[in-house]
C-alpha cells in the first residue's frame, strides 16, 4: 500500500461544500478507492429522527437542523476513519465547523454557479432552494458561504462530467496535502497540484 493510502485510512476525511456539488457520490467512490466506510450526514440524520431533511427543515426550522446534524457529525467522527458527505450547511456554524476542522481532512468540493444549479434542478428536494427565485438564492449562498468554505484543509474545484473525475482529483490534492502538511500548520494549504 502507497504511504498516502495508509495515511488517508488512518483517520476521517470529510467532505463540504454547497448542494449539488456531488458529495455524497465522490464521497462513496473515495471510500472504496480508500478502504473505509463511508457515511452522509443527511442519511444518518434522517434515520435517527425518522424524517426526511425537507421534512425535519419544514417542522422544526433550520436552527434545530443544525443542531441535530452537529450531534451526528460528533458521533460520527469518532477518531475512526471514514469519508464523511456533510450536508451544505453543515462548514457554516462555527461549533459544526469546529468539531470537523480538528477531526478531520476537511476537503471543500467548490462548484460553479452554473454546474451546480444544472446539477440542483433535477432534483425539487432542496429545501433552502423551495424559493420564488432559487437562482438568486444559490448566488446568495454562494457569497456566504464560500468564504467559510476556504477555511477547509483541501480545495477542489469539482470536474465537469462523470463524477469519477473528481474522485481522481480529490486523490491527487490529498495526496498533495498528505505529502506537504502531514502535520497540518494552522492556516496553510498545499498548492494545486498539475491538472
Amino acid at each position: 500500500m502507497r504511504p498516502v493510502n495508509r495515511v488517508l485510512r488512518a483517520q476521517p476525511i470529510a467532505l463540504v461544500g454547497l448542494m449539488g456539488v456531488g458529495k455524497t457520490t465522490v464521497g462513496r467512490r473515495l471510500s472504496k478507492r480508500i478502504g473505509v466506510p463511508f457515511y452522509d450526514s443527511d442519511e444518518e440524520i434522517e434515520q435517527a429522527s425518522g424524517r426526511t431533511v425537507a421534512g425535519y427543515f419544514r417542522d422544526h426550522g433550520e436552527a434545530d437542523f443544525r443542531a441535530g446534524e452537529r450531534r451526528v457529525i460528533e458521533r460520527l467522527l469518532d477518531g475512526r476513519p471514514c469519508i464523511l458527505a456533510t450536508g451544505g450547511g453543515a462548514f457554516i456554524p462555527d461549533e459544526t465547523r469546529e468539531i470537523l476542522l480538528e477531526r478531520a481532512i476537511t476537503v471543500w468540493l467548490k462548484g460553479d454557479f452554473e454546474t451546480i444549479m444544472e446539477r440542483v434542478s433535477r432534483k425539487d428536494t432542496r429545501p433552502l432552494l423551495q424559493v420564488a427565485d432559487p437562482r438568486g438564492r444559490m448566488r446568495e449562498l454562494m457569497d456566504e458561504r464560500y468564504p467559510i468554505y476556504a477555511k477547509a484543509h483541501v480545495t477542489v474545484p469539482i470536474a465537469k462530467g462523470p463524477h469519477m473525475r473528481t474522485v481522481n482529483r480529490v486523490m491527487r490534492y490529498l495526496d498533495r496535502y498528505v505529502k506537504e502538511y502531514r502535520t497540518p500548520k494552522p492556516g496553510k494549504k498545499p498548492k494545486a497540484p498539475a491538472k
